[in-house]
């Protein structure tokens, strides 16, 4: 299905003979891959007597050789149609070494925070899961979801111009709506080898109004009202990366607390912190050096560090 794609990604007509003849297969071998085109990966396909099929909307797709070609010594792999490019790497460490990246046109299962999904329309948005080898102790992935937040702000900033902001603990905003988000995974055994597996989704070249999503959210194409090359979203998000997990190694979070404060969208405000079915009402006063989210409660100030917070703004007074 997703060979047929690549010779369909151009837009233009192509005959069900000549489909054929390139794939070595029949043309109602064609058809019906056409079909499932349509029906798993929700792809308008023109079908027109005497001229072919073409798609109504050309399509871009993540070229593995371009992306390797940038980065000769990261094993990558990019996939069309798979669960989740966090499944797959975890399936990958057993036979290949970190650090490697895995991209995805298109997940079934999309993994965001709290068990929630992440939703993944076929060759719009990027998709990736970097694995990062833990080797300098635990310490070494302290505040890690806020150093990979500044990581995928700065790709954005260099792509399209656009400054957007950091939610705590690992989402990051355009004027207040989602535009990409962080999940990581710890998988391995601390004591020994340990590796995180950093999820990012990033909101690309999304348009239409998506009724899965709940809550509000935007793309780079939305907000400037064009497309972007996802191939070069992906190249700069992985040189970002790559910088920001280097100084994460040797510095730690610290070094990078004053940035992150910099660009949190919702330092000074009033919130309410939600852990479990408990409910805390504060004043966000920053972060710890271990990417701590730091509250003033009834005028006594208090960390909270953990995977299962929620954060919702109230109404400031």
């Amino acid at each position: 299905m997703f060979d047929l794609l690549a010779l369909l990604a151009d837009g233009g007509f192509h005959s069900g003979s000549s489909l054929g003849d390139k794939l070595n297969i029949s043309r109602a071998a064609i058809w019906k891959r056409i079909q499932r085109i349509i029906t798993e990966l929700d792809i308008a396909v023109q079908s027109v007597p005497g001229k072919g099929y073409r798609l109504e909307q050309p399509l871009q797709l993540i070229s593995k050789d371009f992306i390797q070609a940038s980065f000769p010594s990261l094993p990558v792999f990019v996939y069309g149609s798979i669960g989740s490019t966090n499944d797959q790497a975890k399936e990958l460490l057993s036979k290949q070494a970190a650090p490697l990246a895995v991209f995805a046109e298109h997940q079934t299962v999309g993994k965001g925070r709290r068990g929630r999904e992440w939703v993944s329309p076929f060759a719009k948005n990027i998709y990736l899961s970097f694995v990062w080898p833990v080797t300098r102790g635990l310490n070494q992935i302290d505040g890690l979801s806020l150093v990979v937040g500044l990581a995928v702000l700065k790709a954005i900033k260099r792509t399209s111009g656009i400054e957007a902001e950091l939610k705590w603990p690992n989402d990051i905003l355009i004027n207040g709506r989602k535009v990409a988000g962080v999940l990581l995974e710890l998988v391995g055994d601390p004591v020994e080898l340990c590796h995180v597996i950093i999820g990012i989704g990033i909101n690309i070249n999304m348009f239409d109004s998506l009724t899965d999503i709940d809550q509000e959210w935007t793309s780079l194409a939305k907000e400037l009202g064009k497309t972007f090359d996802r191939e070069a979203v992906a190249k700069v998000l992985l040189e970002e990366l790559d910088s920001y997990l280097y100084r994460q190694k040797i510095y730690g979070f610290a070094s990078m607390r004053a940035e992150w404060l910099s660009v949190h969208a919702w330092q000074g405000r009033n919130v309410v912190l939600r852990t479990g079915n408990d409910e805390v009402h504060g004043k966000v006063v920053g972060v710890g050096e271990k990417g701590e989210l730091r509250l003033s409660v009834e005028g006594k100030e208090q960390s909270f560090l953990g995977g299962e917070i929620s954060l919702r703004l109230q109404n400031d007074t």
